[in-house]
């Protein structure tokens, strides 16, 4: 049932978007979009960042966990931006699958920080979010 309304809620908002084919509607949709997938999916990096320089466990997990958020809402605007087709032609499953790539890593680095008392956040410092 929980499924049924995050379907109802995404074909609600491909609706919206898709309610008129005029340029100028169709201009704001795609600035919309455009917008929350950039800041999404910018988001994500910024907050593996800010955890590297973590000053506690908490603090690193906290971090990580927004991370997570983000690259969630990246997926959920990849996949509105694709369904209402806001770059004609453009491929979106590589950009899909990357995005379920880093998802999976963060949540990797999430599960370990959260099981290991001492990893994560040693010293003030998150290696195991420190880009390689």
């Amino acid at each position: 049932m929980a499924h049924d309304i995050h379907d109802r809620a995404f074909h609600f908002a491909v609706r919206v978007c898709t309610l008129s084919d005029e340029r100028w509607y169709r201009d704001i949709v795609r600035r919309a979009i455009a917008s929350q997938l950039v800041g999404a999916a910018t988001s994500v990096g910024a907050n593996l960042s800010e955890a590297t320089a973590a000053q506690s466990k908490p603090d690193f997990n906290a971090k990580i966990g927004i991370s997570r958020k983000e690259v969630r809402e990246a997926q959920w605007w990849l996949r509105l931006a694709e369904a209402v087709d806001i770059c004609p032609r453009r491929d979106w499953s590589e950009l899909r699958a990357e995005a379920t790539s880093i998802g999976q890593v963060i949540s990797a680095i999430s599960r370990s920080a959260r099981q290991s008392p001492n990893r994560g956040a040693e010293n003030g410092r998150a290696d195991s979010a420190r880009p390689t």
